[in-house]
């Protein structure tokens, strides 16, 4: 059962806003392992991972796919540039109001009234990148 997860570092979160890249730092990822214990080893040196959103079943998709899938929407942290991430693939730099957007325009699709004062969570942002992952609308 492979399983496509989002994980969120508030370590990573403070670097990534302290060197103007944004606090909204994400990392994307397929495991067939349970995923406690994938996040549980953690990425970059970083041992404060915590699981945002996950979706179980997700066959026929490798994460190179989908972090490339990904990549075509949101922007990929090239882990090159940045030592402090070194060979972590799949991190990606969340722009909130994109999510927003997304969101806005899939209720007002679905005749659904607008939500007023509304403000973008991390699980909003988790669902936005697993549903652009996979390709598929979010069901909102």
């Amino acid at each position: 059962m492979t399983t496509i997860y989002v994980a969120r570092s508030k370590t990573l979160a403070d670097w990534g806003f302290d060197v103007g890249l944004s606090k909204n730092i994400y990392k994307v990822g397929l495991t067939d392992e349970p995923v406690k214990d994938v996040i549980g080893a953690g990425w970059a040196g970083i041992q404060d991972w915590t699981l945002v959103k996950k979706q179980d079943d997700v066959d026929g998709v490798t994460e190179g796919e989908i972090i490339e899938r990904l990549a075509a929407k949101v922007k990929l942290v090239d882990p090159k540039l940045y030592p402090r991430i070194r060979d972590t693939a799949g991190v990606f730099r969340v722009v909130p109001s994109q999510v927003e957007n997304s969101i806005l325009v899939s209720r007002t699709m679905a005749g659904e009234p607008d939500i007023p004062n509304f403000k973008v969570k991390p699980a909003d942002i988790a669902a936005f990148l697993i549903a652009n992952a996979l390709n598929i609308v979010p069901a909102l």
